[in-house]
């Protein structure tokens, strides 16, 4: 017996019409729009009909909303499935701000990890009429999702890829950079037994600190004779948990670390909590830094010295260039590449490690968090030009 003849699923066509839809159901295109937007006023048996007829012509629902955008306000999705809350929040307040700017709607999407949830999500997020994606990371980076949206024709935009295709509208920092320049400022307070807790291995932000990390090792390593202990690095997910999990190994060694750099505020955080209840002090005993500069970097005890990076601006420039896009404006090559600035700043999780001498100051600017009450981030400065006051320069932290 010979087994029923597969269906394959067409392709979306750019040349399918609401109108064809709806001729091909038997029903109006106002129909059409309310089955592919959600509408409960919609018969199952239409509803039934109208999809089946998508289906068969090969019809993109995200096609519609182009046709409709000039009576409405375009809509545009965001993917997101970042196991950082605090990420996804400040991420949210930079997007939404400026949907409501450009008179757009945001429809958001759960995204779990795997392949076939990958796609699902996805597919629901077309179902909504998108015009245009915004992927903030991991999945910015999931081939998954981009052939998905590839094969839809929808202009999407990448968040903090820390390296994006050259041919992709992408909004990040130098993540390289940052961690350089962390790591000197590490270096400068006379550690020598650092250790590095690695973000999730999908995204290739997690290696670009890497890499800054170890190039900053190398250099000090260059200038000093007899060379340094070897760093060790622990594997994490840019969750609390896993920070947890790579702290207790960390610290668990013998001789332990006097400064872990976590790469991201979750890990950095319970990089603390687990330094605590070890009964250590942190700076005195640890010194931890982290990267970010999410809400928690400055609701935890003590307060976290890390790496800012402006989520907030970020995704609201990911949504600005999103809607360029979608209304066709022309945008040069150079422009599809914007690099954000960072900034280090300086709170009360790090000091010079016990023992140690005075400290030299090898990174970049730094900027003081606790400007006002942190006496060890004052008598850490070497001169006034190499570290900016938070108090007195607003243009490099909103």
């Amino acid at each position: 017996m010979s087994k029923p003849a597969r269906r394959t699923r067409r392709r979306p066509r750019a040349d399918v019409t609401i109108k064809d839809v709806a001729r091909h159901a038997g029903v109006s295109p106002m129909t059409v729009s309310r089955v592919v937007n959600g509408s409960e006023y919609v018969s199952t048996a239409t509803r039934q009909a109208v999809q089946r007829a998508v289906r068969e012509l090969g019809y993109s629902p995200n096609l519609a909303a182009r046709n409709l955008a000039s009576e409405r306000g375009e809509r545009l999705g965001l993917l997101y499935g970042n196991p950082s809350s605090a990420y996804l929040s400040e991420f949210l307040v930079g997007a939404l701000e400026a949907a409501t700017r450009h008179g757009v709607q945001l429809v958001l999407e759960k995204c779990e990890p795997t392949p076939v949830a990958s796609r699902r999500a996805v597919r629901r997020l077309l179902a909504g009429a998108v015009v245009g994606v915004v992927l903030p990371p991991p999945l910015c980076e999931s081939p998954v999702v981009r052939a998905e949206l590839s094969a839809a024709r929808l202009p999407v935009v990448t968040v903090a890829a820390g390296r994006p295709p050259a041919d992709a509208m992408c909004v990040r920092i130098d993540d390289y950079t940052a961690a350089l320049e962390m790591t000197r400022y590490l270096l400068g307070l006379g550690h020598e037994r650092l250790a590095f807790i690695k973000g999730h291995p999908n995204q290739s932000a997690s290696e670009e600190r890497w890499l800054g990390f170890n190039a900053a090792l190398e250099e000090a390593a260059r200038s000093k004779r007899g060379g340094r202990p070897p760093p060790r690095m622990e594997q994490g997910f840019f969750s609390f948990r896993s920070g947890l999990d790579a702290a207790r190994k960390l610290l668990a060694a013998e001789p332990p670390p006097t400064a872990i750099f976590a790469s991201n505020d979750d890990m950095a955080a319970a990089v603390i909590a687990e330094a605590h209840r070890r009964g250590l002090d942190v700076p005195r005993d640890l010194t931890v830094v982290g990267f970010d500069d999410t809400l928690i970097a400055s609701t935890i005890w003590p307060e976290l010295t890390t790496i800012q990076q402006p989520i907030a601006r970020m995704a609201a420039e990911a949504t600005d260039m999103l809607v360029t896009a979608v209304r066709g404006s022309r945008r040069s090559a150079d422009r599809l590449h914007r690099l954000m600035p960072h900034a280090l700043i300086s709170r009360q999780s790090a000091a010079a490690p016990k023992l140690a001498g005075p400290a030299l100051d090898r990174g970049g600017p730094v900027r003081d968090g606790n400007a006002n009450n942190d006496i060890r981030a004052r008598m850490r400065m070497t001169t006034s030009e190499q570290f900016v006051d938070a108090s007195g320069d607003e243009s490099i932290r909103e």
